[in-house]
């Protein structure tokens, strides 16, 4: 027996997103045009940690970020840091990838320029 295309090999199921397709392609697509919205630097850097190669740097990245988030009292780092190291977590957590359907849900609903420009 051949072994499942798509959403299936991946292990993320096969639920359907509103638009069609997987849920996993619904995501990807909206995080895809988030990250295209970004400054050319940080977009490139996001881009190259998404890549499923750069598992363990995306991890690396994502506990440094955290930690210092947690140094916030210190110059330059920040809160800021800690939901970002999360984000980029939530890319190799499978129980986590809810939360970041809730957070893009979120951003759709409240702001849709974030995601789809000035003009939606």
């Amino acid at each position: 027996m051949p072994k499942p295309q798509g959403a299936e090999a991946r292990g993320h199921g096969t639920i359907k997103s509103p638009a069609g397709g997987s849920a996993q392609d619904h995501r990807d697509r909206r995080l895809e045009r988030l990250i295209s919205r970004l400054p050319a630097r940080l977009r490139d850097m996001v881009t190259k940690l998404r890549d499923p190669s750069q598992r363990w740097q995306r991890l690396a990245v994502s506990l440094l970020l955290m930690l210092g988030g947690l140094l916030a009292f210190l110059p330059i780092l920040g809160l800021w840091m800690l939901p970002l190291g999360l984000l980029l977590l939530i890319e190799d957590v499978p129980a986590l990838r809810r939360t970041l359907d809730a957070i893009l849900d979120w951003i759709e609903k409240h702001h849709p320029e974030w995601i789809y420009g000035k003009n939606q």
